[in-house]
């Protein structure tokens, strides 16, 4: 591979600490990185250096010649006086510009829902961020450094973005180099993970999947005795090999070294257990929702619809920004009553709503975090042991100093994580979790995940994060176009469908079949076929995720110089993931069929 940009032995210090000392990384045509790390350590920081966007106190970066360097940064630098037609294109005739499929793919992709002519000082946050976006992607770049792509971004946005990233350049060429919290997007769009920790980088290769696995192997072979942040990157990787085999299909993985590290780990959630605790805590009504609809000026937001939560229901609800998942969280909260329609609630629940405003906390903004806490519980049950308050602050993140530290003077991302134990401390038993990432670095990502595996209430959770839906949740709805819909095929058959509503003259896609509004007679043929078919695929999806898992065994085990026969193992493992699928929606097709 061609070398595109060198650092040599970089040294940058603030009047506090030194953010670097004696770094020297590389990037090359054809890398594919994301940046991980903790907050604070060091991220943006360093893609401004390699981007040439800040100067270091020591060291060289070098582009080669030539080289052009774009990058989006994490606060907008366009002018509000431009139209979003002048911020994105400039003055480029509209005949040119309109004859540009990437520019044309960008603009869909970004900027549908707003007008052309409108002026970025008027558009908010979340437009003005995908304005700047669009306005970076449209330009031609060897090397794009991209520092929180994802943010503002709904889950429809990501899989564009990046789909967009995977087709941009052809394969050896270009380099991306992407600060990112969103896993999911990381594992999609990424070859490389540069962890950033005390003043230097570690580069591990494959995207999020694989830097787990391989940071769980660093950290056993250096005997490393972290035995907290092991266990939880443990637990994250059997989630991770227990899950879709996509997620770990890289030629340079050691499948039986993931084997071998996962053996003791028990499953993630216990549902059995959880279950049966959540029914103790909670009875059999939770909250039901009958026939309720919400109009706000003429308006339509939510179509009738009728939804009871079960007893430990773990439910993640999509949609686009604006279409009405909030409003749900606030009919379920009870702040907002429905515009018709009855809501009932069981008489043993306990609800706490964890919210995007952090508004819990103003009251609170000049106590110190140690005088918060002291008020309320003593004690705390996770996964079977008994915590103190302090320990849970801990496992969240938090050191000794924080807690004479007052909560006005924590960061977002602090305040985020006292938050979220202070809701935990109210011991719920039906928890909301309105967009719970924000500002939350992968570490802490992992610590909230595991806190939310062993928490036996009804969770129901509204986020763009992928990533954390399909990881904290066992199933998922969505609102489309004011209609709240069982989606069984999960965030795929979510994709599909809303990109089936923005190209209505397109062919059904498959998952749109799987969701089907009547169920065949019981004792008819066609019952009884469909019946023995439901059962043929159970052995065939069984059957192929062997193959697949043989297929990565192949893989992992193949001389990695052998380019012709790692090549032709990768078509086949694409064609048998592809039958896969196929099997799956099949599946689900008749699963609604047959209810």
């Amino acid at each position: 591979m061609a070398h595109l940009l060198g650092a040599h032995n970089l040294h940058l210090e603030y009047p506090t600490r030194a953010v670097f000392d004696a770094l020297t990384i590389g990037i090359e045509e054809g890398d594919r990185i994301g940046v991980v790390g903790r907050n604070g350590e060091g991220k943006s920081t360093l893609i401004q250096l390699l981007a040439g966007r800040k100067a270091p106190d020591g060291g060289t970066v070098t582009p080669r010649g030539g080289v052009r360097i774009g990058m989006l940064d994490q606060s907008d630098t366009i002018s509000p006086d431009l139209t979003i037609a002048q911020a994105v294109v400039g003055d480029r005739p509209e005949h040119e510009w309109a004859a540009d499929p990437k520019i044309r793919d960008v603009l869909k992709g970004l900027l549908s829902d707003v007008s052309w002519d409108t002026r970025v000082g008027d558009l908010s946050g979340g437009q003005s961020r995908r304005v700047s976006l669009a306005a970076l992607l449209v330009g031609e770049w060897d090397i794009l450094f991209l520092d929180e792509p994802t943010n503002h971004l709904d889950v429809t946005g990501v899989a564009w973005l990046a789909e967009h990233i995977n087709s941009r350049w052809s394969r050896g060429s270009g380099a991306l180099v992407v600060v990112t919290h969103d896993r999911w997007f990381l594992d999609a769009t990424t070859l490389n993970t540069w962890e950033v920790h005390d003043q230097t980088v570690d580069v591990y290769d494959g995207g999020y999947a694989a830097y787990v696995l391989q940071r769980v192997e660093r950290e056993r072979s250096a005997a490393v005795t972290e035995a907290k942040r092991q266990n939880l990157l443990k637990k994250e990787l059997a989630w991770l090999r227990r899950g879709a085999p996509a997620r770990t299909a890289k030629p340079k993985f050691r499948i039986e070294a993931a084997n071998a590290l996962i053996d003791d780990v028990p499953e993630i959630r216990d549902p059995v257990t959880l279950s049966r605790l959540s029914t103790t805590r909670l009875g059999k009504k939770v909250i039901e929702l009958e026939d309720v609809s919400v109009s706000r000026d003429d308006r339509v937001i939510l179509k009738p619809f009728t939804w009871r939560l079960a007893p430990g229901e773990r439910t993640g609800i999509l949609g686009a920004n604006g279409a009405g998942k909030t409003t749900v969280l606030k009919l379920l909260e009870g702040s907002l009553s429905p515009t018709s329609g009855r809501i009932s609630r069981g008489s043993t629940v306990a609800l706490s709503l964890l919210d995007q405003r952090l508004a819990t906390l103003d009251e609170v903004a000049g106590d110190r975090v140690s005088e918060v806490i002291a008020r309320e519980k003593t004690t705390y049950q996770a996964d079977g042991v008994e915590m103190t308050p302090g320990q849970l602050l801990e496992r969240l993140g938090f050191s000794s100093r924080h807690l004479s530290a007052r909560v006005h003077e924590l960061s977002g991302g602090q305040r985020r994580r006292l938050q979220f134990l202070l809701e935990l401390l109210k011991e719920p038993n039906v928890l909301l979790l309105d967009e719970p990432t924000n500002d939350l670095d992968t570490e802490m990502l992992r610590a909230m995940e595991d806190l939310l595996d062993t928490w036996p209430g009804t969770l129901i959770v509204v986020s763009h994060d992928r990533y954390l839906l399909e990881r904290v949740t066992d199933q998922q709805y969505a609102v489309i176009d004011g209609e709240f819909r069982h989606v069984p095929g999960g965030v795929d058959q979510y994709l599909a469908l809303e990109g089936q509503r923005s190209s209505p003259s397109a062919a059904p896609a498959p998952q749109e079949i799987s969701a089907p509004s009547t169920t065949l007679r019981p004792g008819s043929k066609e019952h009884r076929v469909a019946e023995k078919e439901h059962k043929a695929l159970l052995r065939k999806v069984a059957d192929l995720t062997q193959q697949i898992s043989d297929k990565d065994q192949q893989l992992a085990t193949q001389d990695q110089t052998d380019l012709e026969t790692l090549t032709t193992l990768a078509e086949e493992r694409a064609n048998l993931q592809q039958q896969l699928v196929a099997a799956e929606e099949r599946w689900m097709e008749l699963e609604e069929l047959l209810v």
